[in-house]
């Protein structure tokens, strides 16, 4: 795991059941919410600060997507992708890299041809059980609840960029 680790250099991230726990809430007047987790945003952050960008693609089409992804400097967004290896091939393209230094986290079924692709696959602890098969890593935690800061954890301690993209918060 150790090298698959030290090869990514970009993390493609699922919205729902990933980035958010899954409910979609819409509200009288047809307006989307998501919950996401503030950790889980922290450790995109660090991610990106530590030279690994982060892209999502999302089989929904979501203003509050767009939003999130705005907010945290995310420019590969795909949304309303039902097949999940045409974005993944263009972000190959468009960033000149290998599937060897892409992660991936993914919870549901849609996700396993990006999962079974890529170097590094991670699915949360909540994803279905036939994603289990095709990750390589299994997070402690469900997704929305800090399963994507897990794996951001993962990914700096994993290239030994940790010490140095905390070291302000441990002065």
């Amino acid at each position: 795991m150790d090298e698959r680790l030290r090869n990514i250099r970009l993390l493609i991230l699922d919205v729902d059941g990933v980035m958010t726990d899954g409910r979609i809430i819409f509200d009288s007047n047809g307006v989307e919410s998501k919950f996401f987790n503030v950790k889980d945003g922290h450790g995109i952050k660090m991610v990106q600060r530590a030279g690994i960008e982060v892209g999502i693609i999302s089989g929904r089409g979501s203003l509050v997507v767009s939003n999130r992804a705005a907010e945290l400097g995310i420019s590969l967004v795909y949304q309303k992708a039902l097949d999940k290896l045409t974005p993944y091939q263009e972000i190959l393209e468009r960033t000149e890299l290998t599937d060897a230094q892409v992660a991936f986290m993914g919870d549901d079924v849609i996700d396993i041809p990006v999962l079974r692709r890529v170097g590094f696959a991670v699915a949360p602890a909540d994803a279905v059980d036939d994603v289990f098969p095709h990750v390589h890593f299994t997070t402690r935690n469900r997704g929305g609840w800090g399963a994507v800061r897990e794996v951001c954890d993962l990914l700096l301690r994993g290239q030994g960029k940790w010490d140095e993209i905390t070291a302000r918060y441990f002065r």
